[in-house]
Order: structure tokens, then C-alpha cells, then sequence
């Protein structure tokens, strides 16, 4: 099973999705298509989203093509830009924040259950 990525293109998108998240938590990953660091931790997501067991929206957001919607991340949610990133919003509030290497799955899983 590939990642169900979901594109993350529009600032409205934060509103529906903080309103989803206190029924279903929802993951949001930042990335950079234009570094490597951030391919990194794409690809590996990719590799580990099978295996993960986690059943949760994740939406995906090109920073560079839609960098205001990650400045309104960053205000909304209350967590410093990075990139690429991984955050969990949880009952309308960022309950897992993870960055670059330091962006594990299994990490995920924990907050979830």
C-alpha cells in the first residue's frame, strides 16, 4: 500500500482538517522539493507507511509552490517552521511535531493510540 497522501493546497484545507482531527487524527508533512534532506524523510514515510498500522489522513504540502499555507501552519498550531516536518493535529491542536531525521512513524503510533 503506497502513502494516501493528500494535497494540502489550500489555507481553508487547515480549517476543515483541525475540525476533522477531534473525531480522526490528521498528519500534515512539509516538504521541500528541492532538498534532500527533505526527499529523505518523504521517502521514508513512504517505506514505512505500510507497516505503520496508522489509519489517518495525511496530507502533503509542497512549501515551496504554497508557503503561506505553512506560515499559517506554524500560527495556527503554535510550532516552528522546518522543513521538511511532520505534525500530528489531534483534537485541533499539534500533538506530535517532528522534524528532518527526527521523524518517525513509530513515534506517531504512540500518540495516536
Amino acid at each position: 500500500m503506497s502513502t494516501p497522501w493528500l494535497p494540502l493546497t489550500d489555507s481553508a484545507q487547515l480549517t476543515d482538517l483541525a475540525r476533522a482531527s477531534h473525531e480522526q487524527p490528521v498528519l500534515i508533512f512539509k516538504h521541500s522539493t528541492t532538498c534532500s534532506i527533505s526527499a529523505a524523510a518523504k521517502g521514508k514515510i513512504e517505506r514505512q507507511w505500510a507497516d505503520s498500522g496508522l489509519n489517518v489522513p495525511i496530507y502533503y504540502l509542497d512549501l515551496l509552490r504554497f508557503r503561506p499555507i505553512s506560515a499559517q501552519i506554524a500560527e495556527q498550531f503554535g510550532v516552528r517552521h522546518e522543513s521538511p516536518q511532520l505534525l500530528l493535529i489531534k483534537d485541533g491542536e499539534c500533538a506530535y511535531d517532528a522534524s528532518h531525521m527526527g521523524i518517525r512513524l513509530s513515534d506517531v503510533q504512540a500518540v495516536v493510540k
